[in-house]
């Protein structure tokens, strides 16, 4: 849950929250993880009533309506005959697509002036064009 932060982060959140409730800080997280616990608590009660109630196992991941129907609906000849009509189509497009990706990309390296298919000089004479900077997405 809290993989996309970092050390800084989460204390400064820390530091944030004990400016907020002061003295109350621990009651809060005492009742933020009595919640928690009680949510726990429902949803392990809902998938063993509703295991009870069609005479299977079922997990919580199960609840998802698409892994639900696949596990306890359909066979597995009925799943191959759904996917079926549906594979070919797909894999044309999938097909279709990485052509236009290749393509995309051979324009791409035909038109940057660093690329090895493209032309060495610049617009500003001649002189190396500088290294891309990285993103923010990518350093994080």
């Amino acid at each position: 849950m809290l993989d996309n932060l970092n050390w800084w982060e989460i204390g400064a959140l820390l530091l944030l929250a004990l400016l907020i409730f002061g003295d109350r800080l621990p009651n809060v997280i005492n009742d933020g993880l009595r919640m928690i616990r009680n949510l726990r608590g429902m949803a392990r009660n809902a998938t063993g009533d509703l295991s009870r109630e069609l005479g299977t196992d079922i997990q919580l991941e199960d609840l998802h309506p698409k892994a639900f129907i696949r596990k306890h609906l359909l066979s597995e000849e009925d799943e191959q005959a759904i996917r079926k009509p549906l594979q070919g189509v797909y894999d044309n497009l999938r097909a279709d697509v990485t052509g236009v990706h290749n393509e995309l990309k051979d324009v791409a390296d035909a038109a940057d002036p660093r690329g090895r298919g493209g032309r060495k000089a610049t617009a500003t004479g001649g002189a190396p064009a500088p290294a891309p900077r990285p993103s923010y997405d990518d350093a994080t």
